[in-house]
């Protein structure tokens, strides 16, 4: 869709179509209530604003709205109205080995183990390897670095998201 169109969209819809962008209420919500958005670029900025000023418990909804890296099970079933995406987000499994898969999985649990939340990565461009290289390097972090890092990762998979969303 354009900008224009999703200017034009009810508040429902446009909110639903964001969402999809980011799982996070209030993001969602106060990005539906900014509109009109003059392009792209201003979208994309107010989305940054926005995003920034998500408190924790807000943060760990929109995390809570992704599939575990490699868990394309759970992509069928409790995200199907984002699969395409994040299956093409998290392309780079699907060449993997059963081990890097398994380490994957293994490193998966013990990082929801330490920070409370799944393991977030801009996935999109990466190997099975590469993200579990960055796994496994996020794992010495404490807690607050890792939110930082983990916000970070979910503001460029909502970048991707947006300009899929905007022609």
């Amino acid at each position: 869709m354009t900008i224009e169109e999703l200017n034009k969209l009810s508040k429902e819809k446009a909110f639903e179509e964001l969402f999809k962008c980011c799982g996070c209420t209030p993001w969602a919500q106060n990005l539906t209530d900014f509109r009109p958005f003059k392009s792209k670029e201003d979208l994309l900025r107010l989305s940054d604003m926005n995003w920034i000023t998500c408190d924790e418990e807000e943060v760990l909804e929109a995390f809570s709205h992704h599939p575990k890296i490699g868990d394309l099970k759970s992509l069928e079933k409790k995200f199907a109205s984002t699969k395409e995406w994040a299956s093409g987000e998290q392309s780079g499994v699907d060449a993997a080995t059963h081990k890097t898969l398994t380490e994957l999985a293994h490193g998966n649990i013990a990082y929801e183990k330490k920070f409370g939340f799944i393991f977030i990565v801009c996935a999109t461009g990466k190997t099975a390897d590469e993200m579990l290289t960055m796994l496994k390097a996020r794992l010495v972090n404490d807690a607050a670095t890792e939110i930082n890092i983990a916000m970070n990762e979910q503001n460029k998979i909502t970048h991707i998201r947006l300009n899929k969303l905007i022609e």
